[in-house]
């Protein structure tokens, strides 16, 4: 199981020039890849970062997570994601989500309506542009002819938040894998990687790249740990997507989908993952204790020391 770290690209958190060193860290401190988490109405671009961090790293590979469908058009998308790909020499890998309804009705003035209908047009047309630079495609959403040659690009790897069977039926069909922020353990073995790998393998595709994000810490007082982690994430208790997530693991918040105990209940918890079939593990660094530096840095360690242990 390859480890990366969850980057947020909020301008409260760090400036442009403070995101780029970070990500410059991640990779000299070992990890496989960097995610960068993409807002739709807050932050920076997240394909625009990879792109500038691309200039200051060599090997590590970037991920978007995730960059939601409703802001852009297919092939400006497209173009973007081939761009971000080109200047990293091949490094990313384009994470898509459809965002929330509150988000795409009250901020972006959009409509939810057939979630799934729209993101499988939107994959035709972004894999096709990707992989082969034309689409020729008319659906209910979307019509598009176009061309696009973004000169010493190539395709990237595609992966999809998906949970609903509609969703993770399109992420073994048409995409690389799937993407998850907040999917326990108990959901990811008996419900999101059964049913991807039953649609790869149906048509045919290679075993999905299974991306795993959850919040980590390492803790003395786990209970401790997870109720600081509640209050934090307690916004994600109420949305409806989250919401199933929770009630499909069968925990009441999502401070409860936090790892954490000491370094051995830590890394315990994640050889587990990896043993039900997660490929890549993003973990989102979570301060368990007042000292938030110490905290930080014990849960790093550990997690460095692990890359290419899982």
């Amino acid at each position: 199981m390859r480890l990366g770290i969850m980057t947020n690209t909020r301008p409260e958190k760090l400036s442009i020039d403070q995101l780029i060193a970070h990500l410059a860290h991640i990779e000299n401190d070992g990890f496989d890849h960097a995610w960068l988490i993409h807002l739709p109405y807050s932050g920076f671009d997240a394909l625009t970062a990879i792109a500038l961090a691309s200039r200051h790293t060599q090997r590590i590979m970037f991920g978007t997570s995730v960059v939601p469908i409703y802001a852009y058009h297919p092939l400006m998308l497209a173009q973007h994601a081939l761009t971000a790909q080109a200047a990293t020499n091949g490094r990313l890998i384009l994470g898509l989500g459809l965002s929330h309804q509150i988000v795409v009705e009250n901020a972006m003035g959009l409509s939810y309506e057939k979630p799934a209908r729209r993101m499988r047009e939107y994959l035709s047309i972004v894999r096709a542009l990707i992989d082969t630079g034309r689409v020729e495609f008319k659906g209910e959403v979307y019509n598009v002819k176009a061309e696009l040659n973004v000169i010493g690009s190539s395709p990237c790897p595609i992966v999809i938040a998906a949970l609903a069977p509609q969703m993770l039926r399109l992420a073994g069909e048409m995409a690389d894998g799937t993407v998850t922020w907040l999917a326990g353990r108990r959901t990811l073995e008996t419900h999101i990687i059964p049913r991807i790998t039953a649609a790869a393998k149906d048509c045919g595709h290679p075993q999905p790249r299974i991306v795993a994000g959850l919040p980590v810490a390492v803790a003395d007082d786990p209970r401790q740990a997870r109720d600081a982690a509640t209050a934090m994430l307690q916004r994600y208790d109420a949305l409806p997507n989250y919401r199933r997530l929770l009630d499909m693991e069968g925990t009441a918040h999502a401070g409860d989908t936090l790892i954490t105990g000491n370094e051995t209940e830590v890394e315990k918890q994640l050889r587990e993952l990896a043993a039900i079939g997660v490929t890549d593990f993003i973990a989102s660094i979570f301060p368990a204790d007042e000292d938030a530096a110490a905290s930080t840095n014990q849960t790093w360690t550990l997690l460095r020391n692990l890359v290419g242990r899982l």
